[in-house]
């Protein structure tokens, strides 16, 4: 110690560069083959589906069945091998780490033979001082990735019980054990109802080589103590990690992205060897302050940190962060306890879905990937989305695209419904994992709560396999078990939660109602709804439910004939063929879909006719859910449905397919999302028209309600002022049957309802007054196109004499998407839609194909 202080103290500035070339694997245990078993190269990051695809040892997992086939690739264990350079400058460095950002899951890393880390979790961050196994010139890095399966069945045996999991149900287990419970994997990985089962090994984010000396800036964080529109109270905490004690200086600045910065002024600091902790307090009037969509202006700072030893800078960092007061506000009032988001100052309804992972291998997912999705919520008037606790945390561009487009995130650790062991060192790891995660994700204003886990805590109350798993142990083990439970989810996640991300608040799980009743209820806590799609109950029964927040209901639909193109072949165009099958993950979904269908449609005239159906379907009755939940405002205050994207192309709930094509949902949901909807509610004989607004002003308007019959003729016209409070939901006038049937045959006539503001549409809905396949539709109406180029792309307009529902717009395989779609097309009322494509006009006009409801139809036996 005495020689050591004795050394001069460097002060170059800390430095890092990537290790991602040169990268080979292999094979190492558990294969067959004796092709896999030789070196390859391979992509970091990346997993070995990816790399072994790429090598073309595989084929493609997403086609056809072939993830059936692909099993064996999870039960391997592989190497990985670069080669890297270490010049005199590198090691002349007082320090010089590996710094690996993500390892999946199990992985023993060497650095020329000598063991440096064995990592067991595939979300934390792992820093390893490297100076004394590095040498000057090559320098060998060997990473061996153990099968998550295969490590972990040995210790599952070795339980006096295995914990439940929702891989059993999904997918099935090897051994028909479950490892997952005990593995800090992405639940997914495992199978879920919607995804496939890859069992991903690999360095699946970046590995770093950096160097520094005196000192380096471990995090940089503005912590938002108190925020108003007149001033923000926040201080900057820097942690630093110091060679040995030493004087700095430590200076920050602060300022809007597109603004001049300020200088906060110069500290100096008497560091000790270590880590230490160093706090700055900033005061700005009258800050900028950011706001989710529809509320106001995605304000954000950027905050700098630079730190001197003498006149050198040894470190210094920057964070980008917008400054906003968050609540989750829990009161008692008529109908329980209130569940609702409160930033700045304003109650905010959540309107969105839920996220699941992008892609089953995550290094294949892009910032343009994340870009496309989330524009697409936000272009469907989503100010939410819930990143879902079975799959990873997202990477920083996804974060930072929330930010940006002012979508709230709801942020779940990575727990997807598996209860969970109580072991210390597993307790342990999750607590680091949980730091690691809060750390790199708190300054991200979007995030507006932490959520302990995905379904796990109702599921210990209501799940049939848990209710057998607690009469299979003793009394004293389930007590154990669901201590376990609390022990995590009560306090290492809740405390480091409070510790990390304050004031961000932190939920115990989804859905609950905090420990203080049982979850999954409708006046405390928020909720999940399934019994409309799994207990196959009619879609009028979300009119049924009053939660204080829904964060999920859903129901499914195949993606677009050209998506399915993608992974099937014409002889595979039928529901139950063994390829349909393979990409149904939920059990019956696809007969499921057609029962409900042919409750309210007739029979598809074929597979394209029924796929088609299946998106109307869904669009349909998830919009009978969304706008009640809307219109229970503010008894109800989040409506989240179930999802919004695919991990790979598949029938599933999914507003947008895998490739980022709108479904029918989608473009239903830019309606029923909107921040004005007037939402017409069909009950007990009766028409309630209802106004909903989430706007901050008032609102003067008119409704206009019209009786059509099929070929457009006016049965009955009324129109009523009306003056829509701020962030509002009330009925503004009802109908009944009695004076319907009066002016128009129910089989052959339907309701128009517009609201206008200042003579112009906000927003329009319909209803027809009898099941569809009751209804005396046209058949196969006649719809009139004009397709026109524009400076901007191509417009379509469309007309039709006689009225044509679901109006659905596509071009084959060519690459459009269009500004609406599956509307309906009203007679006299004809609709224009613009597009962009890089395709020509006659290539346009060439692949145009206009479909409606009735034409998907069986025709009628004479």
């Amino acid at each position: 110690m005495c020689s050591l202080a004795g050394l001069p103290l460097q002060a170059a500035e800390a430095s890092s560069r990537d290790l991602d070339a040169g990268w080979q694997f292999r094979a190492v245990a558990n294969a067959d083959r004796s092709d896999v078993k030789e070196w390859h190269p391979a992509q970091v990051p990346g997993v070995v589906q990816t790399d072994l695809l790429r090598d073309n040892l595989i084929p493609d997992p997403f086609d056809k069945d072939n993830e059936f086939h692909l099993q064996w690739i999870g039960l391997a264990d592989w190497e990985y091998q670069t080669t890297f350079q270490a010049d005199a400058a590198t090691l002349a460095h007082t320090h010089v780490d590996l710094v690996f950002e993500g390892l999946d899951t199990f992985a023993d890393v060497y650095l020329n033979d000598q063991a440096i880390l064995r990592a067991d979790n595939m979300f934390r961050r792992w820093r390893i001082p490297a100076k004394a196994q590095l040498k000057p010139g090559s320098n060998i890095l060997r990473i061996v990735f153990h099968s998550a399966i295969e490590k972990m069945i040995p210790y599952a045996k070795s339980l006096p019980y295995i914990l439940p999991s929702i891989s059993t149900h999904n997918y099935g287990n090897e051994e028909n054990i479950a490892t997952a419970p005990y593995t800090r994997k992405a639940p997914y990985n495992y199978g879920w109802d919607w995804g496939p089962r890859f069992m991903t090994e690999g360095i699946w984010r970046p590995v770093h080589l950096e160097t520094w000396d005196a000192l380096r800036i471990e995090t940089f964080h503005i912590h938002q103590q108190n925020i108003t529109s007149a001033l923000a109270n926040v201080s900057a905490e820097v942690e630093i990690e110091a060679s040995q004690p030493v004087t700095a200086t430590l200076n920050f600045s602060h300022g809007e992205l597109s603004a001049a910065r300020n200088d906060d002024g110069d500290q100096t600091l008497q560091l000790d060897a270590g880590i230490n902790h160093v706090c700055f307090s900033i005061r700005i009037a009258e800050p900028k302050l950011w706001y989710p969509v529809g509320y106001g202006a995605q304000s954000r700072y950027r905050f700098s940190t630079a730190i001197r030893v003498g006149r050198e800078v040894a470190a210094n960092a920057e964070t980008m962060t917008g400054l906003r007061s968050i609540e989750l506000r829990r009161v008692p009032d008529e109908w329980g306890k209130s569940f609702e988001f409160v930033v700045n100052g304003i109650s905010v309804f959540a309107k969105g879905a839920d996220v699941i992972p992008f892609d089953s291998f995550p290094n294949r997912v892009t910032p343009e990937i994340h870009r496309n999705i989330l524009q697409s919520a936000r272009d469907a008037h989503m100010n939410m989305v819930r990143e879902w606790g079975g799959g990873y945390y997202e990477s920083d561009d996804f974060y930072d695209i929330c930010d940006e487009l002012g979508i709230m995130v709801w942020q779940e650790f990575m727990f997807g419904g598996d209860m969970v062991p109580g072991d210390l060192a597993f307790q342990e790891n999750v607590r680091q994992e949980a730091i690691d995660q809060i750390k790199r994700l708190r300054d991200h204003p979007s995030i507006v709560i932490w959520c302990g886990n995905n379904e796990v805590e109702t599921g210990w109350y209501h799940w049939g396999d848990r209710q057998e798993f607690k009469e299979s142990i003793s009394a004293d083990a389930r007590d154990r078990v669901w201590l376990d439970y609390i022990i995590m989810f009560a306090d290492i996640l809740k405390s480091a939660v409070t510790q990390y991300a304050d004031p961000v608040p932190y939920w115990p799980s989804s859905p609950s109602a905090n420990f203080e009743e049982v979850p999954d209820n409708q006046h405390n806590g928020d909720m999940h709804y399934w019994q409309v799609w799994h207990a196959q109950a009619p879609a009028s029964d979300y009119t049924l439910q009053f939660p204080r927040f829904m964060t999920e209901y859903g129901f499914q639909s195949f993606p677009e004939m050209r998506t399915i193109r993608a992974f099937a072949k014409p002889e595979d165009f039928d529901i139950r063929s063994a390829v349909m099958q393979a990409h149904q993950k939920n059990k019956g979904g696809n007969e499921r879909i057609l029962t409900y269908m042919l409750r309210e449609y007739r029979e598809p005239k074929d597979f394209a006719s029924f796929v088609y159906l299946s998106q109307v379907q869904q669009a349909e009755i998830i919009k009978i859910g969304a706008e009640h939940l809307r219109r229970q405002r503010p008894r109800t205050m989040g409506s989240l449905y179930w999802q919004l994207n695919d991990c790979w192309p598949v029938a599933s709930w999914a507003s947008i397919d895998y490739y980022g094509r709108w479904k029918a949902l989608h473009y239903y949901a830019r309606r029923f999302y909107d921040d004005v909807l007037i939402s017409p509610f069909w009950h007990d004989d009766k028409v309630d028209v209802y106004v909903v607004s989430d706007k901050l002003q008032l609102i003067s308007g008119t409704i206009h309600m019209r009786l059509l019959d099929f070929a457009g003729k006016v049965l009955l016209d009324q129109t009523k002022d009306v003056q829509v409070p701020a962030q509002s939901s009330a009925i503004y006038f009802s109908i009944d049957k009695p004076s319907l049937s009066a002016k128009g045959d129910p089989r052959k006539s339907f309701l128009v309802f517009d609201l206008q503001v200042a003579g112009k549409q906000v927003s329009r809905n319909l209803v027809f007054l009898d099941v569809t396949h009751n209804l005396d539709l046209p058949v196969a109406p006649k719809i009139e196109s004009d397709l026109t180029k524009t400076a901007g792309g191509y417009g379509l307009t469309l007309r039709t004499s006689a009225l044509a529902r679901n109006v659905y717009v596509s071009f084959g395989d060519l690459d459009v998407h269009t500004s609406d779609n599956y509307f309906d097309l009203l007679p006299g009322e004809p609709v224009t839609i613009a597009f962009k494509t890089s395709s020509t006009l006659d290539q346009v006009r060439g692949a145009l194909k206009i479909t409606s409801l009735t034409e998907a139809f069986q025709p009628a036996v004479p």
